[in-house]
């Protein structure tokens, strides 16, 4: 019963997970900025990274590619689910 309980919840993150990511990379097709989030604990008073599309494209588009990599993983995830043995 424990083992079904773990392979809802990591189904039920992972969807949550692909669902933010992909509505991150829709967002950030649609208004051409996409935000990058400061994850650092040590530097937590510098604010977030916002990328503009025709300002600095290298920049958005590593950006944007990170998070549609995220949102493929996570789907992934939520399909095959959590296999701690195979």
């Amino acid at each position: 019963m424990q083992f079904f309980l773990y392979e809802i919840a990591y189904r039920l993150v992972a969807f949550a997970a692909c669902i933010w990511c992909g509505r991150r990379v829709w967002y950030g097709a649609v208004e051409r900025t996409i935000t990058m989030y400061n994850t650092d604990w040590l530097d937590w008073w510098t604010p977030d990274l916002v990328f503009q599309r025709d300002a600095m494209p290298i920049r958005y588009w590593m950006t944007m590619c990170m998070a549609a990599g995220g949102t493929l993983l996570c789907f992934v995830a939520a399909i095959i689910g959590y296999q701690p043995n195979a």
